[in-house]
């Protein structure tokens, strides 16, 4: 069969399109971040938002697979055009050109939730719903794997040294691992049986948040959880300030999404794949589970180490404008040989400096010349000091060996971030 996939290039996606050309397909990609030609073809969900936009691409093609998706709204990505109007431009372009079978991917929970999110789902699902077409509305549960924004965001919780509990963590889950949606999903496009039919696609059993995180955390082989309450209004507040963070998973949306549940019956999962979907217990394989692992540490370890560098720099800043005494400073900065009206150019100038430094680790997304200017600015210290004032290397509280570890945490973030930032 000749299959389009939407959101060819996501996680759920790529997937699909590497599953369905092992089996004998032929895919076609289509997706924002590919160029067109062979079997790719360009689509953007925030202006594809009429069928005629849509029917030359769908000359050919037997099923369409819908698996475009957002968690967070960003610019012209909003729930509205990503979730229901491309979607319903998609499905009724499929229909007037005659695609035999659409496959929507949506969500578990869609059909009653009260999310931006869910609403938008469901309002493509029921526009689907009504169309003179063969369809399947997929509706997953929480999708895990590696790779995967839930995985990332659940395995980071698991890892940490307490271990936060929303509301006390009794939300119930049902996670689903992303191979076997995929292989429900294969499984669907060679299949009359679930035409024209919602189905669920979820893990064996539901389990609370607490004992999920637990599983995360005994799978990931780390010492037995010791969680914390977070009550449900701090979890609100900290939702929405979290909102204006980039890349943060926690907003009101999801936050709401997790309170309501997300439970199902697992039967069209064990029918479509022939036996039992993998337990939680099963969902990190021997072979991921030491790349999860440090990737879920690193993910709350680097900002750890990147907020301890900046209120390091901003508290220098502050002792240097006036809490440190002013005439020791003067002094110090006479046996470099700065006197005279320079001195105080020179004090309050890298207080300044150190302020800025320190403020602008917080605030800017990328940092990669703010880490190289920042080990350009301690290396210069210490060497001015080891020859105008070596007897600092004898201080008992150690203030220039002490730089020795700035400079190596600060090249640790230099190499690192840049990694992460690439693969997140």
């Amino acid at each position: 069969m000749v299959i389009l996939i939407t959101g060819a290039t996501g996680f759920i996606g790529s997937r699909l399109v590497g599953a369905l050309r092992a089996a004998g397909h032929r895919v076609i990609v289509a997706s924002r971040r590919v160029g067109t030609g062979g079997d790719a073809v360009a689509a953007d969900f925030t202006r594809d938002l009429d069928p005629a936009a849509w029917a030359p691409r769908l000359q050919g093609v037997d099923v369409v697979i819908n698996a475009v998706g957002i968690i967070r709204e960003q610019g012209a990505q909003t729930f509205e055009n990503i979730h229901t109007r491309a979607p319903r431009a998609l499905f009724s372009a499929c229909a007037a050109t005659g695609v035999k079978k659409i496959i929507q991917i949506s969500a578990l929970g869609a059909d009653r939730g009260r999310s931006r999110y869910f609403t938008s789902k469901h309002a493509a699902d029921e526009y689907l719903a009504g169309l003179p077409l063969a369809w399947t509305i997929v509706q997953p549960s929480l999708v895990f794997g590696a790779g995967g924004a839930s995985a990332a965001m659940f395995s980071l919780l698991a890892s940490l040294p307490l271990v936060p509990l929303p509301g006390g963590g009794q939300q119930r889950i049902q996670p689903i691992h992303v191979d076997d949606l995929v292989a429900a999903i294969c499984e669907l496009t060679e299949t009359s049986a679930m035409n024209r039919r919602r189905v669920v696609l979820a893990g064996p059993e539901p389990l609370t948040l607490k004992d999920f995180l637990g599983t995360l955390r005994a799978r990931m082989q780390l010492p037995p959880a010791r969680f914390i309450n977070i009550p449900a209004a701090v979890m609100h507040a900290s939702a929405a300030v979290a909102e204006f963070v980039p890349g943060s998973l926690l907003d009101r949306e999801t936050l709401s999404m997790l309170n309501a549940g997300n439970t199902g019956s697992p039967e069209d999962t064990q029918r479509l794949l022939g036996r039992a979907p993998r337990a939680p217990e099963q969902l990190i394989a021997d072979g991921q589970r030491e790349a999860l692992l440090t990737k879920a540490q690193l993910a709350w370890l680097l900002p750890l180490l990147r907020i301890s560098i900046a209120l390091v720099w901003i508290w220098t800043g502050i002792v240097s404008l006036g809490w440190y005494p002013t005439e020791a400073s003067y002094e110090l900065l006479a046996r470099v040989g700065i006197t005279g009206a320079l001195a105080p150019v020179m004090l309050y100038g890298a207080a300044v400096l150190d302020l800025l430094i320190g403020i602008a680790i917080l605030v800017l997304p990328r940092r990669g010349w703010l880490w190289l200017l920042q080990l350009a600015v301690i290396g210069g210290y210490t060497l001015i000091i080891t020859f105008k004032l070596p007897e600092f290397w004898l201080h008992p509280y150690g203030p220039l060996s002490k730089n020795l570890v700035m400079l190596a945490a600060i090249y640790l973030l230099y190499t690192l971030e840049g990694r992460w930032n690439t693969s997140s």
